[in-house]
């Protein structure tokens, strides 16, 4: 076996093993840190192996144990074996999956993984789907189908006129996370666009003054943000409600399931 290969599998082996005695976080020094990480560049380079042993060692206390039972930050998967040589097989195969023609088998795997989310979602087989980095561009690609629908349907084509000129959106949201607002900015929206509707005592956003927003001007094209589970208390916003409303105004309604899906 490779040299390289194996000491990465005996070090990934024994990060795992660490996770029951190890502090979650151990390295409190930024300066500390960089010191160590931060090798000066040579002509000749170093031997694999001392590179990554240096990585390893010298990393080793700036790492998160997210992975670890113990750590309750953020909503962050775990690591488990199978999903860890899943994931280096993906590396060592270093495959192009933009398209089938680059990558078959990746191509049949995104599609198959696609139905088994759909089926425990309880979503329809038609629907369309796509695999992001993260709740980031999930947010992005989301919004981005949300923007089009919305200005088609008002006789505007975003693809071949632009923004500049196409009628203002309107996006109503109750308790929401920063990246819905970054995504709107990157997708020509704008925070501007954003209507904070109140919300109920539980984090749901108020139905009542949901209609009200609507009322102000019915016709504007509108994307309307739910929470399902939203990331500081957990809220379902009322989908049923505020889908018979929006889509009575032609909405789209965006939701993020990033916490409670």
């Amino acid at each position: 076996m490779n040299p390289e290969l194996k000491r990465a599998a005996e070090i990934a082996a024994e990060y795992i093993e660490s996770f029951d005695h190890h502090d979650v976080s151990g390295e409190s020094d930024p300066e500390t840190l960089r010191k160590r990480l931060q090798k000066d560049l040579t002509d000749e380079g170093l031997p694999p192996l001392q590179v990554i042993n240096e990585l390893a060692e010298d990393a080793r206390d700036g790492l998160l144990n997210t992975a670890g039972g113990r750590f309750f930050g953020w909503v962050i998967g775990g690591g488990i074996p199978a999903s860890i040589a899943a994931d280096w097989l993906t590396s060592a195969w270093d495959q192009n999956a933009a398209a089938y023609a680059c990558s078959p088998s990746s191509a049949i795997i995104e599609e198959v993984v696609a139905d088994w989310l759909k089926d425990l979602l309880g979503l329809p087989q038609q629907a369309s789907y796509a695999f992001v980095t993260g709740c980031q561009m999930a947010h992005f690609t989301a919004l981005s189908a949300a923007r089009h629908k919305v200005l088609a349907d008002r006789g505007w084509s975003v693809e071949q006129q632009g923004l500049a000129g196409s009628p203002p959106i309107r996006v109503l949201v109750g308790e929401h996370h920063e990246t819905l607002l970054r995504a709107l900015r990157h997708l020509g929206i704008g925070t501007d666009a954003v209507v904070q509707v109140d919300m109920d005592g539980d984090g749901t956003i108020n139905v009542n003054a949901l209609k009200v927003e609507f009322e102000k001007d019915p016709d504007m094209p509108t994307i309307v943000s739910l929470a399902a589970g939203d990331l500081n208390r957990g809220a379902f916003d009322p989908f049923d409600d505020v889908i018979e409303i929006a889509h009575a105004h032609k909405a789209w309604v965006h939701i993020d399931g990033a916490f409670g899906l």
